[in-house]
Order: structure tokens, then sequence, then C-alpha cells
């Protein structure tokens, strides 16, 4: 039986190394290749992979985002993913989105095929040291939180903000503050940088 992977890597470079990895396994068959969220979103809906590989970070949607729609839709696509990021905060928020692997790009190459020899049989391919923390502490952010925090970090004011999410500039100050004071920070700046190093952003 051939596995058939669609992969989500915003580095070109990257993502055809992963791409030829999996390609040389016998019974692997990439059948598609996005560069950013939205398009492994559509690719995967539009293929129905048995595996998404994808990374967290990507412009438009992140890997947590495209898991966790494909989730709602009720995608039968099994989702790993993979990053740089050793944070438990990311492997939380991955497995609560659906995802049923998380590999380290710093793994062997034969760990990656067996990961999603692993996940298409049923069984969940997740770092045991990451997993082990992934539980320990509490991520105190709501999902609105995370999501102005997130733009603040990206540089947009209030406004800019308030106009993308169609709210109020107040509201989204009320956000900020309440995540700011949630992280202990001062600023904007210093609770996106708390909420990114424990994996929360």
């Amino acid at each position: 039986m051939t596995i058939r992977v669609v992969i989500a890597e915003d580095q070109s470079m990257v993502l055809g190394a992963l791409s030829a990895l999996l390609e040389i396994e016998p019974d692997i068959k990439v059948v598609g290749r996005a560069a950013n969220g939205r398009e492994a979103l559509d690719l995967t809906l539009k293929h129905t992979p048995d595996i998404l590989l994808s990374d967290i970070e990507m412009p438009e949607m992140s890997g947590l985002e495209v898991a966790a729609e494909l989730k709602l839709r009720g995608c039968p696509s099994r989702v790993i993913i993979l990053t740089t990021f050793a944070r438990p905060g990311y492997l939380r928020r991955a497995l609560q989105a659906g995802a049923t692997g998380y590999l380290l790009k710093d793994s062997p190459s034969a760990t990656l095929a067996e990961a999603v020899r692993r996940v298409h049989s049923g069984v969940r391919a997740v770092d045991p040291d990451l997993a082990a923390g992934a539980w320990t502490e509490d991520d105190p952010l709501t999902d609105r939180e995370r999501q102005v925090l997130r733009l603040a970090a990206e540089g947009a004011t209030s406004a800019d903000i308030a106009v993308q999410l169609s709210l109020s500039e107040g509201t989204i100050r009320n956000y900020l503050s309440e995540a700011i004071s949630k992280l202990g920070a001062n600023n904007r700046v210093e609770a996106a940088r708390i909420a990114r190093g424990k994996g929360w952003l």
C-alpha cells in the first residue's frame, strides 16, 4: 500500500529536501507540495492524502491552524507537525488541534519515514521528551488573546488589529492588557517574546 503525503513548508529548499527524502521510500508518494498554510489546506482538502506533513510557522495560516481547520471539516487526513521548535507548548497545541505526530527537523531522516508509517497505521509519533513536558505548564492565553498578541508581535497597531478582526480598538486593548497581565510582562513586545518562548503563540 502506498502512503500518500502532502508536504507544507515555506522554505523552498527544505520543502524540496523533505520531498526528496520521502520519495526514495518505496511505500510513500508525495502528491502535493505547499509553500504556505492556505495552500496546505486547499491541497489537503483536494487530494485527501493519508498524511499532511506540515511546518508550524508559515504565511497565511500556521500548521496548527491548518490542523484545526482539517479537524473541524472532518477531513480524514492525519497531520504530522515537523518543526524546529522543541517547545512543549507547541506540542500541546498541536495535539489539541488534532495532529497525531510531532517531530523536530533535526531528527534523523530515517525517523521521518518511520513516523509517517506509524501515524498512517493509527499510532502517534511524538518526541518522548517533549511529550513528558507538554502537560506540565498550562497555557493561560485564550485563543483570541493569542491571535491579538500574535498580530501585535508582527507590528500591527491596535487600530490595525481592530480592523482586521472586526472588533473595536478598545476591545483589542483589553485583550492585549489581559495577555500582558497573565504573562507578567511589561508590554506587548515582552508578552509576545514570553509566549513565543513557551510555544503559546
